[in-house]
């Protein structure tokens, strides 16, 4: 049965002009992303030792329903119906390709079916880019919350102000394409957690907090 290592465009570092391909030279910045690299090639190395059927996806930003709230959309969703401040690291002009969840799953399903492509890499991306300050205005605006809300943090350690990513390659292959433009895609969102607001309250107890107060606190 075919192994899918779901990965993340993180392992490509920064891409300040254009858009990596698979052909792109892995340079993780961060901790976090060089252990998703390590993990790309060890999977990738056990399907050329071992012959395990392996698929490697390196997919953009995801958002959508039911999404943990540390994430940025839904943290910044449900602090705004609570009035609390919005914590935007740095100047919050890091872009990003935003990818509907539900958009990703389809590329998966595609990638599982799809014959003849063990031990190959494929990028998932949606080519919608959006900067946090232009995502935190659209929430603000869409919850009818002011804008004396955001409030900027020290920036976190390495961190990029870019990632794109090409998915010719897995378009072309499969014919998959993303659905879900993101303008409509994040007022969905919105929307959800505005309608949920028990599922969330629930993520945001146990661990939640004091997670929040060491990110956020100062």
């Amino acid at each position: 049965r075919r192994f899918v290592q779901v990965s993340t465009d993180e392992v490509y570092g920064e891409v300040l002009e254009g858009r990596a391909t698979e052909a792109w030279p892995l340079r993780p910045r961060s901790p976090y992303s060089a252990s998703k690299a390590g993990g790309d090639l060890l999977a990738l190395a056990y399907h050329t030792t071992y012959g395990l059927p392996v698929v490697v996806t390196r997919s953009t930003n995801n958002y959508g329903p039911r999404q943990y709230p540390e994430k940025l959309i839904p943290l910044f969703v449900t602090n705004a119906i609570d009035d609390l401040p919005l914590p935007i690291y740095g100047t919050g002009e890091n872009r990003r390709d935003w990818l509907h969840v539900s958009d990703h799953c389809a590329a998966l399903v595609a990638l599982l079916q799809q014959p003849g492509i063990d031990g190959e890499v494929f990028n998932i991306g949606s080519g919608a880019e959006s900067d946090v300050l232009a995502i935190t205005r659209a929430i603000l605006d869409h919850l009818g919350r002011p804008g004396t809300l955001v409030r900027h943090v020290e920036d976190r350690p390495g961190h990029d102000r870019r990632y794109a990513v090409d998915s010719t390659r897995l378009q072309r292959l499969t014919g998959w394409k993303p659905t879900i433009p993101f303008a409509r895609g994040l007022l969905e969102t919105v929307d959800w957690y505005r309608a949920n607001e028990g599922w969330w309250r629930s993520a945001r107890q146990g661990d939640f907090q004091p997670y929040y107060e060491r990110t956020y606190g100062n």
